[in-house]
């Protein structure tokens, strides 16, 4: 089969250093030409890839101090897929609604997969403007907000787990990874850490959105010995940091549509304790790779339940339901379910 991928910009494929949906996009185009499909992927050019790569910028937007305007190059992305339509049998696209007036128009069917929220009233919009899209969600509870869709499946994100080590022993600290943000509850962590009276480890990047709140929410909580700011960490990093760790926090306070850190952590060995919000109970089991926790107590109660855990079941869990093998697999069948369907068309 003859596959376009479009990857968002504002990373390479794969990210650096943090990023989720580009490493998702990585893992899929890399399966897919290890099934014999023929991939052209569109990303950033400093992209690694198998498959055939067509570099739209330089190198992924968000590190490039250059780029004032982001959607710029997505225009010209999309410009330059849908002019190329023709020669694939399906594109697949990641960079959210902003491909839908091309794929409306085009004869070659497009798939889109939500990687965001869904909850915002200007996404309802949206989607209500430009409905039949064929799309694809990350989780059951993604797609709730918007029922009315044309959904053809859901398909949980994967990843590669021999890129991740499994550590049979816990260590003695906490670790929280991702984005330092209000969704995210980063001073959570931080008050989890100080109530168990264990170090914590926090490995996230600051977004220039985000950056008020780091400075007035989150910077001051840093001064505790308790607490040591990490940053971005790269892929190496990133596996040593969570499979060092005694357990894996991720007290956030928003609809989650998947959580791709819970199973970069899993893969690892280290359990997850986590809030019970969004995507989060399709993904942890609790008491077999982790607790699912409705309040902060809940959550500090859950450190000292961590030895009940298997670390060699959080693993396990990976490779089963959350692989990129298992994720390609499953996207075969929705292009081909796609491809019968047809594109989507133009509706009066």
């Amino acid at each position: 089969m003859r596959i376009a991928q479009i990857a968002p910009l504002y990373e390479s494929v794969p990210p650096k250093m943090y990023g989720g949906t580009e490493r998702v996009v990585y893992g899929l185009t890399e399966e897919l030409v290890r099934r014999g499909h023929a991939v052209t992927l569109f990303a950033s050019g400093d992209s690694q890839t198998s498959a055939r790569l067509v570099p739209i910028c330089e190198r992924g937007l968000r590190l490039d101090e250059r780029i004032h305007d982001a959607l710029a190059f997505t225009t010209i992305e999309l410009g330059m897929v849908y002019e190329r339509a023709g020669e694939f049998d399906i594109i697949h696209n990641h960079a959210d609604y902003f491909a839908f007036p091309f794929a409306r128009l085009s004869p070659t069917p497009t798939v889109t997969t939500l990687h965001g929220r869904l909850d915002l009233p200007e996404v309802r919009r949206v989607h209500d403007y430009f409905p039949g899209i064929p799309l694809v969600s990350i989780s059951q509870a993604q797609r709730q907000h918007l029922p009315q869709a044309t959904w053809v499946a859901t398909v949980y994100n994967g990843i590669v787990p021999e890129h991740f080590t499994l550590r049979r022993e816990p260590g003695a600290y906490l670790v929280f990874l991702g984005r330092i943000s209000p969704e995210k509850r980063p001073d959570r962590a931080i008050e989890i850490a100080r109530a168990v009276d264990m170090p914590l480890k926090i490995a996230a990047k600051v977004d220039p959105a985000d950056r008020e709140y780091f400075h007035h929410a989150v910077r001051p909580l840093l001064t505790h010995p308790l607490v040591e700011f990490v940053g971005e960490v790269d892929e190496r990093a990133k596996d040593e940091l969570l499979g060092g760790a005694y357990a894996y926090l991720f007290p956030i306070d928003w609809p989650e549509p998947f959580g791709i850190t819970m199973i970069e952590a899993l893969a690892t060995g280290t359990p997850v304790i986590a809030a019970d919000c969004g995507a989060v109970p399709e993904i942890v089991v609790p008491g077999v790779t982790g607790f699912i926790c409705r309040t902060l107590r809940e959550m500090i109660e859950a450190v000292g339940r961590i030895p009940q855990i298997s670390r060699e079941a959080c693993r396990r869990h990976v490779e089963e339901r959350f692989s990129a093998r298992r994720m390609t697999a499953e996207y075969e069948g929705v292009y081909q379910a796609v491809l019968t369907r047809g594109p989507a068309r133009l509706t009066a």
